[in-house]
């Protein structure tokens, strides 16, 4: 279970992120002992990632320590690995302390029901070919060998490769994300809170039995979710202001449910 409030920060692409951004984060992940109880990354925080033996990436050095120290400090991290991020949990656990996972997470953050994956591979029919390529990257006969070449050189495939699963946001607007989640939240046992990354758009959506939640790519928006036990905030962050608020639903339990047959919600 994790507290609240629980910021939710996803996309984060450092390696490729525009100028500013990782010192954004670095802003906002210091304010969280005093801003929140529990963060939440939805995958993609590097653009690359790979656990050697014997050595690790230079790239997001600092906010892995800012991780490791939000963790001493007590704000445990859940760490939802993505489809850029996926190689190297143990070792990221080892050194930030965050509770890493490739598999989706079903757990409380408050009140909330939460299902969060990262979303890569969930769409039925249009993700099929990934899936099985995901197979084959993700076999550990795959990853030993990529681990023989030498960092310099397998980063710079690693990156050059990975243009082809980030390019801004998914063709569809998110629309296939939304419908995996929605067809979960209208499960009699299902969640109440879904929370999706990957697509790199930004959504608050409510559905008939709960809420549909994706912070978008903090790379191109440097938007973030906060979760309190009464709503979802979706907020833009600023250099130099106070967060702005862009939307927030609340709790599917503290709506009010209309009274009354369909024709007489109509006719008032």
């Amino acid at each position: 279970m994790l507290t609240t409030p629980s910021l939710v920060v996803g996309d984060v692409h450092l390696g490729v992120e525009a100028p500013g951004s990782e010192r954004a984060l670095l802003q906002l992940l210091r304010t969280l002992p005093t801003r929140a109880r529990s963060l939440v990354i939805m995958g993609d925080l590097f653009d690359f990632w790979f656990a050697w033996r014997t050595v690790m990436p230079r790239t997001g050095f600092r906010v892995l320590a800012a991780l490791a120290d939000l963790h001493d400090a007590g704000v445990p991290v859940l760490w939802i690995g993505g489809n850029h991020d996926c190689w190297g949990g143990e070792a990221l656990h080892a050194e930030t302390g965050a509770l890493y996972t490739l598999a989706p997470w079903r757990g409380q953050i408050g009140r909330w029901d939460a299902l969060l994956a990262h979303g890569d591979g969930l769409r039925e029919v249009e993700d099929a070919p990934y899936r099985r390529l995901r197979t084959v990257l993700r076999h550990p006969w795959s990853i030993r060998a990529y681990g023989w070449l030498h960092p310099n050189l397998a980063t710079h495939i690693a990156v050059a490769s990975s243009k082809t699963s980030r390019k801004g946001r998914a063709r569809d607007g998110g629309a296939g994300l939304l419908a995996v989640a929605q067809r979960a939240l209208a499960q009699a046992d299902g969640p109440r809170l879904v929370m999706h990354g990957h697509s790199h758009v930004p959504q608050l959506v409510r559905a008939p039995r709960g809420v549909y939640a994706n912070a978008g790519a903090w790379y191109l928006d440097r938007q973030f979710l906060e979760i309190t036990d009464a709503a979802i905030t979706r907020y833009t962050w600023s250099d130099t202001a106070a967060p702005t608020r862009v939307d927030a639903l609340p709790h599917p339990d503290d709506t009010p449910t209309p009274t009354g047959s369909a024709d007489e919600r109509r006719n008032g």
